[in-house]
């Protein structure tokens, strides 16, 4: 016998947009031009079983079978179903006469059932044996499921009777070192493995559906997938056949992995617009047709009229805003003053059902060039060697590491407030990052703290991650980072917790310097703490007067006799100015300055903003893509080394921090390609331009010395306590002998930075 298969590949139906649905591009992947999985022609008997579907209640200790059946005489034959647990040990069964295609048998169990849950992933099999009027098998199947009651209600999903939070990622389908999705195990068990040592518990698969492997492995590992339908379509309903093809997807999904416990969430596919009257009719039959999941028409939409609200036939809820505001930061952290108290429950407290926040995220890190060598299957990282080619290009390429590193660890703070507000917010019942590892289409967008690989980029452990996303977080809600030694540091307590009911419980406190030394510490005791919710439990306060300033300090909060604790940094500055300007000379005005230079003077340049040629100073780093997205002041933060002598009274990072915030939206950058000058504050490129930028520098110029300040360093030194450190910093620095630029500018060359020269 021969069996000729013949593929087609040509695009049969519009299920996305510009070709980026995850089931269907190039974005990610190769496009698969052949059959991935097993496929097989078997020889049955012609009494068989052809489908099983399980629908277990916990609560009511029972499991109906759903048996689909094929045999040659009516009414002869009975089917018997027998459950076992993991020991193989039978924990009910139950006997019934075969109807003509499908017999629902009811199985109850007197003794003790364990629930699936993330927790306790226990898994259970199901036998169903089609006998014939002899009691004779003549057909037997196997089907592994797991008792799991899966509700939404009161603003809340709830799992076997207990609140469930979603602390999740996307999954792109990206699998660099084939090109497909992985079919066996082991390629799941790296996957799922990394999400949950990072504190995950839950993937979205954005717009397409993964094979039998990812739910076995779930299944096993207790993580909760969203399914999606390989929709991404900007015109649903206006292509009949497109809509009869998914309806067939989504049926054909029932069948093979209806079952399967991990399968709790289903949306219709993503962002998705057009006639949604025919999308929530879909929603409908599906819900009619297999209850065991709960479902959304579209996982957000930016159609006018919707995403912004729930559909009426929606289990829950993913969006980024609703009518009344953002359930997202991103923005929102580049225009307000940073603080540790905001919630987005003024944005959902009029929305009934759980709310997921979608894609939060999509801070960009600067690519690891490392990361080249690791692609030794069928696709070449052209996008990061493009990058490498151009570094070298620029003398650039041996910072490359430092602008992983700083950048990484930049996104990795923002990372944590964008969570920590999720878990802050009543009602918010989870949250979809976008991304915990690289999404490498749409240009390259590097927003993951794990490459595409699912590997670690070496600037933050999962240790690390897990103060701040895992089932149990502890919280502060505090107003500032930045504080001066006649403050006092006030911050209510509290904690997220989706593990345990915890009794008797002892909260610490500790102010830590920047060595690691606790300067103090107090605590207090919670006689319970219930499970499903997050709580302030409690208040302290840290008077700040007599504390070495200016300081970094670090509150940590901790939960006695557990490996739980989180922690903040804070700023502590001295109240007033204590500068003493000595030899040089400060000033604003670029001809005073040039001037001064040439009378071999030392000279703090900081002119007025709007002065200075260069880009707008921006906070935040690129959002999602500088390629995908190219019209963004695009820089990625700061690099700096803190052991500089000009930071000898500015404490800092390498990297930018919560205390940079003011600096930075009051500044432009300044593009430094054509001078030889190595900044103090290198201000970090997106990676589609690589350009030198900076904030400070030093040279020489003429007889004298300068630093350039294109941070404003001299309006309302008042009310900015930080930008008045980084002028005494500075001004001390060059009232040193550790003052002594390397490198020789002119004075038209720092001309090239006034705006009123062009």
């Amino acid at each position: 016998h021969i069996i000729t298969i013949c593929i087609d590949n040509s695009r049969k139906f519009v299920l996305n947009n510009a070709d980026m649905a995850h089931a269907y591009t190039q974005e990610t992947q190769v496009k698969w031009n052949g059959i991935l999985g097993e496929i097989s022609l078997s020889a049955v008997d012609p009494d068989y079983i052809s489908s099983l579907a399980v629908y277990p209640d916990f609560k009511g200790k029972s499991l109906k079978a759903e048996v689909n059946t094929v045999f040659k005489e009516k009414g002869a034959y009975s089917i018997q179903v027998e459950v076992l647990d993991k020991n193989n040990k039978t924990a009910g069964s139950a006997i019934s006469a075969a109807g003509k295609d499908k017999t629902d048998i009811v199985v109850h169990f007197s003794g003790e059932l364990q629930p699936w849950d993330e927790f306790n992933p226990e898994l259970y099999q199901v036998k169903v044996s089609l006998l014939d009027s002899k009691k004779k098998i003549k057909a037997v199947r196997f089907q592994t499921f797991g008792f799991r009651d899966l509700k939404a209600s009161d603003r809340h999903f709830y799992l076997n009777g207990s609140p469930l939070y979603l602390r999740g990622t996307l999954e792109c389908s990206i699998f660099p070192l084939t090109g497909h999705p992985p079919l066996d195990e082991a390629g799941w068990e790296k996957v799922f493995g990394a999400a949950r040592a990072y504190g995950l518990n839950h993937l979205r698969f954005h717009s397409w559906c993964p094979p039998d492997a990812a739910f076995r492995v779930a299944d096993k590992m207790g993580m909760y997938i969203q399914v999606e339908l390989p929709n991404w379509s900007l015109t649903f309903g206006k292509d009949q056949p497109m809509v009869d093809f998914i309806n067939l997807e989504a049926d054909n999904i029932i069948r093979e992995y209806g079952n399967h416990p991990s399968f709790i969430l289903w949306s219709m596919g993503n962002e998705l617009e057009g006639d949604f009257d025919q999308l929530t009719g879909l929603v409908t039959r599906l819900k009619n047709k297999d209850p065991r999941h709960l479902y959304t028409t579209t996982t957000y939409s930016f159609q006018k009229g919707h995403g912004i609200k729930p559909e009426a036939v929606d289990d829950f809820y993913i969006t980024q805003n609703t009518e009344k505001g953002w359930v997202r930061g991103q923005g929102v952290f580049d225009q307000l003053s940073p603080d540790f108290k905001t919630d987005y429950i003024n944005s959902i407290d009029n929305i009934s059902i759980p709310v997921v926040s979608h894609e939060i995220g999509q801070y960009s890190v600067y690519p690891d060039m490392r990361e080249i060598e690791k692609y030794t299957g069928v696709l070449t990282p052209v996008n990061f060697i493009a990058v490498q080619k151009d570094l070298e290009r620029k003398g650039l390429l041996a910072k490359s590491g430092d602008y992983t590193a700083a950048t990484g660890r930049f996104a990795t703070l923002l990372y944590k407030e964008e969570i920590e507000r999720a878990l802050k917010t009543p009602g918010l019942s989870g949250f979809q990052l976008l991304d915990l590892h690289d999404f490498p289409g749409q240009g390259t967008a590097l927003v993951g703290v794990l490459n595409a690989f699912w590997e670690s980029k070496g600037f933050v452990s999962s240790n690390e991650w897990r103060m701040f996303c895992s089932e149990v977080v502890p919280l502060l809600w505090f107003d500032k980072a930045v504080y001066t030694t006649n403050e006092t540091l006030k911050a209510d307590y509290g904690i997220a917790n989706y593990f345990r009911d915890f009794n008797n419980t002892t909260f610490t406190w500790k102010l830590k310097d920047s060595k690691g030394k606790t300067v103090m510490q107090d605590s207090a005791g919670v006689p319970q703490i219930l499970k499903g919710k997050t709580a302030k439990l409690g208040d302290f306060s840290i008077p700040l007067a007599g504390l070495p300033a200016p300081a970094k300090y670090t509150v940590e909060l901790s939960i006695k006799g557990t490996t739980y604790k989180n922690q903040w940094s804070i700023w502590v500055y001295q109240p007033k100015s204590t500068a003493n300007d000595g030899e040089v000379f400060l000033t604003t005005s670029f001809k005073d300055a040039i001037a001064a230079l040439n009378e071999g003077r030392k000279v703090l340049l900081s002119p007025d903003i709007k002065d200075i040629l260069g880009i707008t100073g921006k906070f935040v780093p690129v959002f999602w893509s500088p390629v995908h997205f190219p019209d963004q002041p695009g820089t990625m933060g700061l690099l700096m080394d803190p052991g500089h002598a000009a930071f000898r009274d500015f404490p800092t990072d390498f990297y930018s921090n919560w205390q940079w915030w003011d600096l930075c939206k009051n500044s432009k950058t300044i593009v430094l390609d054509q001078l030889t000058v190595n900044p103090i504050v290198t201000v970090i490129d997106n990676f589609f331009k690589n350009r030198k930028l900076g904030n400070v520098f030093e040279a020489k110029v003429g007889k004298g010395m300068l630093v350039f300040s294109s941070v404003d360093i001299h309006t309302d030194l008042e009310n900015r306590p930080v930008a008045r450190q980084l002028k005494t910093s500075l001004i001390n620095y060059m009232n040193s002998s550790d003052f002594k630029p390397a490198l020789t500018i002119t004075g038209s060359d720092v001309m090239t930075f006034s705006a009123e020269t062009k």
